[in-house]
């Protein structure tokens, strides 16, 4: 059942929707070594260490992306939270039309309120979520990139692999 914005989008968007909401895991070969990848970043983040952080996350993220042959994407780790009335900012992808070179991908490890390291998990899901946006344009091809059934349920199964709880 497609979000409740579908219906304000055009036709064309619409089409993108439903194939992006059609896609619901992301077939990543070879997943097992990107859990050591990902778990390395727990015990950096909870250090405070960003340069750390971002050290590890851009290996993770260039592991995906090699696994998969998409092109790069520059991760950038942040300190603490954007925040406005409408909430925090944890994550932004912007696709390389819009930085003029390569894509980026940030994430901030601090939230904006109380400046506390984020928990690993939230952490971990806000790169992937950020990575499946990177995924939607150069992997799958889409026009646009939506949060939809399939885009949450792709970033859901991509965090349950890269944690080891999916493994087979």
């Amino acid at each position: 059942m497609p979000f409740a914005y579908y219906d304000r989008l055009g036709a064309g968007s619409q089409r993108t929707y439903r194939r992006s909401d059609a896609i619901r895991r992301i077939e990543i070969p070879d997943v097992r070594p990107l859990v050591e990848l990902a778990r390395a970043i727990a015990p950096i983040l909870e250090s405070g260490d960003r340069a750390g952080v971002e050290k590890a996350c851009r290996a993770l993220v260039a592991a995906i992306n090699s696994r998969l042959a998409t092109p790069p994407v520059l991760v950038r780790v942040l300190e603490r939270r954007p925040a406005n009335s409408g909430g925090e900012l944890q994550g932004l992808y912007e696709p390389d039309e819009v930085t003029g070179g390569e894509a980026r991908i940030s994430v901030w490890m601090r939230t904006a309120q109380k400046v506390q390291v984020v928990k690993f998990r939230t952490f971990l899901r806000t790169l992937v979520h950020e990575v499946c946006h990177h995924l939607d344009y150069e992997l799958y091809k889409l026009a646009e990139t939506f949060h939809t059934e399939g885009f949450y349920a792709r970033e859901s199964a991509l965090v349950r692999e890269l944690l080891g709880e999916a493994l087979t």
